[in-house]
């Protein structure tokens, strides 16, 4: 099985646009420890590759063979693995993670139009909230296994099964037992929208990094030789433009993170005194100390607007000293701050 160092989204769109099936696992349930929770997805191509990852890797190849059994028949699949007993080292699985979990596979290709990954793509694009349903288990004729239920779509769906796709402020997934049949309503992951103000040498593997985690990246910068798109293959727009017209953009386009790095004192002016005006939540300014009292004390009260939400120097401490570590070190900080952790190791908690 080839892990290629793609996005899901990125994986899915190749095939899709070849016309090619796929097949998507999604995690239903688990119980205990497991890698991944219940909404979690990866998919296969019946080529042997595969995009995400349910287990870290232990139950990828085995779920490859299962899949082989949905690309030639088209039904849906569950699998259940436990690995809370020695039972699955006799299968050769040897997890020892102390949980288990059920997973659907459904095929996915033209004749269903790719759904419901189709759809969270939409949604994704639109930065629009939403959820699908997909049919558990089942003893009901009309909702067989694998079925695909989302709103607008027409399908004739039991009452509570509406009722909770109609919620666009769902935290988490929810379970509906209706009519014999088990529903698994899971919100629509948005990604998290990424500005990078500065197209510098240095912004190359923050975008590579944000783009593989399947962040939506916007690169802004006003010298033609860095605002270039080719440079920057995994990013949504790459924008020639002065710093003096952000306003413009940020009136437009919502973001949830913001990173200056144009290494350019005026524009980095010009860009923080933007986003003060902003309501974005995270606003990374690289450079060392010195340099940001220096910006703040230039854009003068507006510098009290950016308040807790200035991140400046940039990134979580983990000795970053290179371009790729302190993107690393970058996206490490913006992941924590959306999620509220503190970005410290496990292993002191």
């Amino acid at each position: 099985m080839s892990h290629r160092p793609l996005s899901l989204s990125e994986f899915f769109h190749r095939y899709r646009q070849r016309g090619q099936p796929l097949v998507l696992a999604t995690i239903v349930h688990t119980v205990g420890s497991t890698y991944r929770k219940a909404g979690a997805h990866m998919l296969f191509a019946a080529d042997g590759a595969a995009a995400g990852l349910l287990s870290g890797g232990c139950l990828e190849s085995d779920l490859m063979e299962r899949a082989r059994a949905v690309f030639d028949n088209g039904r849906a699949l569950i699998v259940e693995y436990d690995t809370r007993s020695s039972d699955d080292l006799v299968w050769g699985i040897g997890l020892g993670c102390e949980g288990a979990m059920r997973i659907l596979l459904t095929r996915l290709d033209t004749g269903n139009d790719y759904q419901p990954f189709a759809y969270g793509e939409q949604c994704r694009d639109a930065g629009l909230a939403s959820q699908v349903a997909l049919v558990t288990s089942s003893t009901h004729p009309a909702y067989p296994l694998g079925a695909i239920y989302r709103p607008g779509d027409g399908r004739l769906a039991p009452a509570a099964v509406s009722t909770a796709l109609a919620q666009t402020e769902a935290t988490g997934t929810a379970t509906v037992e209706v009519e014999g049949a088990t529903f698994l309503v899971i919100p629509i992951e948005l990604p998290t929208r990424l500005l990078l103000l500065g197209a510098g040498p240095d912004a190359l593997p923050l975008v590579e990094i944000a783009g593989l985690m399947g962040w939506h990246v916007t690169v802004v910068d006003h010298r033609p030789a860095y605002a270039v798109a080719e440079r920057f293959p995994r990013a949504r727009q790459v924008l020639l433009q002065p710093a003096q017209v952000l306003p413009e953009l940020l009136a437009r386009t919502p973001y949830d993170a913001a990173v200056v790095m144009s290494h350019h004192l005026p524009s980095d002016q010009s860009y923080l005194a933007a986003l003060a005006d902003s309501g974005i939540g995270y606003i990374g300014l690289l450079g060392p100390a010195p340099r940001r009292a220096r910006l703040l004390h230039d854009i003068g009260p507006k510098s009290t607007q950016l308040g807790r939400r200035l991140y400046g120097p940039i990134g979580l401490d983990i000795g970053a000293c290179t371009p790729e570590t302190i993107a690393l070190a970058i996206v490490a900080e913006i992941q924590a701050v959306a999620t509220g952790r503190p970005g410290g190791p496990f292993s002191s908690r």
